[in-house]
């Protein structure tokens, strides 16, 4: 029998890219751009289309500034611009269009999205679930599990457990370890100094984890590693940063989330007519929104 299948997206990242993609030509009744809305919608609706999900939930960031992240490291992310007024209206449209389609959102001001999604597919997984975490954030492929699976919808390429390694050195349960030690700069994690994403792909090869990397730091030296003596040097100076640059690196599994089984909904085909209006969709994207609200589109 088939595994029933679990579709979270990373809603974030399709947002951003149709606000740097799309024609700024797309005006809401008061004048403000809908560019964002309406490239988020172009691909929500292909993916319904496409994969047509029974069970789904759109994870959205709303703790921008107040994830629990930030109060271990105030500087966590402090290197992105906030989100300009025009674009920050456009969120709450695109998730109002989610809700209005029957799906199910996800948001919380102490959580990301990456752990929401990452909570959603350990309660989906406890159910008899398979996850697909629509997203092409490396971050979140270390929440595949055996028969999960990962989609780049972008590039459309998909990969499951299995092919983490061939795309970023490491196994799926290593990849929090990985940034721990090599940093990312896009959340402005610094690393531990001197380690790059093959050092860190070696070490862990030979160590399996961060932990036993830290307990057996003084057998670093004598691996076939260039500057090994250098690097274990560091790994003992940095040791809490690293374990700290880890608590920030791994996605949480203990996000609240609301009661239920995503299991894809009618939608309320007046509200979708409202917001069509007042973001200016035309009758060819309305025609589909009226497909998708159904439960067996």
């Amino acid at each position: 029998m088939t595994q029933a299948t679990l579709y979270l997206v990373d809603a974030s990242l399709y947002v951003f890219r149709a606000w740097h993609s799309m024609p700024d030509e797309f005006h809401d009744a008061d004048g403000w751009p809908t560019n964002a809305v309406h490239g988020f919608a172009r691909f929500l609706l292909d993916l319904l289309e496409q994969e047509r999900p029974q069970h789904i939930a759109v994870a959205f960031d709303e703790a921008l500034d107040s994830c629990f992240r930030n109060a271990l490291y105030p500087a966590y992310k402090a290197n992105r611009d906030p989100a300009p007024p025009e674009l920050r209206r456009q969120f709450a449209w695109c998730k109002a269009l989610c809700q209005a389609l029957g799906l199910t959102t996800l948001a919380h001001s102490d959580f990301e999205a990456d752990d929401l999604i990452g909570s959603a597919a350990q309660r989906a997984r406890g159910n008899g679930f398979r996850s697909v975490i629509v997203s092409a954030d490396k971050d979140l492929s270390q929440l595949l599990g055996e028969h999960d699976e990962q989609y780049d919808y972008a590039r459309r390429e998909r990969w499951g457990a299995s092919g983490v390694k061939a795309r970023y050195g490491v196994h799926a349960p290593q990849i929090a370890d990985y940034l721990a030690l090599t940093g990312d700069a896009v959340d402005n994690i610094p690393g531990v100094n001197g380690i790059g994403p093959k050092s860190a792909a070696v070490l862990l090869a030979h160590f399996g984890s961060l932990d036993a990397l830290l307990a057996r730091v003084d057998e670093v030296p004598y691996l076939r590693l260039r500057g090994a003596a250098t690097l274990a040097t560091r790994l003992r100076e940095q040791r809490e940063q690293a374990l700290l640059w880890r608590k920030l690196t791994t996605v949480a599994a203990d996000a609240p989330l609301p009661d239920g089984g995503f299991a894809r909904r009618t939608g309320d085909a007046a509200e979708l007519s409202a917001l069509a209006d007042w973001v200016g969709f035309g009758p060819l994207t309305r025609k589909r929104l009226r497909e998708a609200a159904t439960i067996d589109a």
